[in-house]
């Protein structure tokens, strides 16, 4: 004999509001956690709800408070993100936060030249709640914009700028400081920096904190060694073939982001480099799924799907009244050693 559960059919605000014995804007007050609305009686309609099967209207309740419970993020695309395990980390993160809370993560992808007016008109037209301004620049005009209009937005990295504002930031001085003292432990003096485009805020402080730990291990740094605007794989693999030329080549390199840092890999492999004991190499990121092979030494940001979840969590609670100067949050990367850091085969 079949049996069949029976689902409670879903009521009106107007049906539940007639169970109750109370009004429609009591019961829509207390199902919206208005603070006027006592303990007892929220707990009362909450309860009927949930029996009733309720749900409120998402829109009607959007268009109640003035918000559209979508968060936005506009972000000019590269090639590579979409294969790019740690943007989808972090961003799979912002989304499962926000859908905890019944809101929604847009993603709105844009050429580069377009941004600042991409923005411009997301908060013209209000069509987000909160935005999360990614790849921040040392001086950002899409930071500079938003804090004009007094719009709610977090910065996914830091920039130059005198008014406080929410961000979220891995510790880029001390990750490189890191990789620096790895190599020094190695006996490595001829070190190379490669860089993404120094306008980006991280790699301006990678290079910087690189600059300072070679000096303050009183070593002398190769002009020839420091390469910048590397932020994918061909600009990568190109830059690995400039330092193979200069002599003498550097001993080790350090690539400040997996993007390019696979490109630099492969330059290697395909020059005859044993890398690890020709050519030490650290890589800013994680690169367990690219086509490498081998288990690159990294600097790992841990954690990237908990770090889009905080960044969802501490722009809700910026709209929630949070001081934005309370929301400013530095996770620290840390050192993963693997096969591609060695002893220097010509220490001195």
């Amino acid at each position: 004999m079949s049996t069949f559960a029976i689902c409670p059919m879903s009521i009106t605000l107007k049906e539940l509001a007639a169970s109750l014995g109370m009004s429609k804007t009591t019961v829509s007050r207390a199902l919206n956690g208005y603070p006027e609305v006592g303990e007892q009686t929220r707990k009362k309609v909450l309860a009927a709800a949930e029996q009733h099967g309720y749900e409120a209207n998402p829109m009607a309740r959007s268009l109640a408070v003035g918000r559209t419970n979508v968060f936005g993020l506009i972000y000019p695309l590269l090639p590579s993100d979409l294969g790019d395990p740690m943007f989808l980390g972090v961003v799979g993160g912002m989304a499962e936060a926000l859908e905890a809370r019944k809101m929604n993560l847009m993603i709105a992808p844009v050429s580069p030249g377009n941004e600042l007016p991409s923005y411009e008109q997301m908060v013209k037209g209000r069509r987000v709640d909160g935005l999360i301004v990614s790849r921040t620049m040392v001086q950002d005009p899409r930071i500079a914009y938003l804090s004009r209009q007094g719009f709610p937005f977090i910065a996914h990295g830091r920039t130059q700028t005198d008014k406080p504002y929410a961000w979220f930031d891995y510790d880029n001085a001390n990750g490189i400081r890191l990789a620096v003292q790895h190599l020094l432990a190695f006996g490595h003096q001829r070190i190379s920096l490669i860089s993404a485009p120094l306008e980006l805020n991280f790699a301006r402080q990678r290079r910087t904190s690189f600059v300072e730990a070679m000096s303050g291990a009183g070593l002398d740094i190769d002009t020839r060694y420091l390469i910048q605007d590397a932020l994918d794989r061909r600009s990568g693999y190109l830059a690995v073939q400039q330092l193979l030329n200069c002599t003498p080549r550097p001993s080790a390199i350090i690539v400040d982001n997996h993007l390019s840092g696979v490109g630099a890999m492969r330059a290697l492999m395909d020059a005859g480099i044993a890398i690890g004991r020709d050519i030490s190499v650290i890589v800013w990121g994680n690169m367990e799924d690219t086509l490498v092979g081998d288990q690159v030494t990294t600097i790992d940001q841990p954690d990237p799907r908990a770090a889009g979840a905080k960044m969802s969590e501490m722009l809700l609670a910026l709209m929630n009244g949070t001081p934005a100067a309370d929301l400013q949050v530095l996770w620290q990367p840390v050192l993963i050693a693997g096969s591609t850091t060695g002893p220097c085969k010509n220490a001195h």
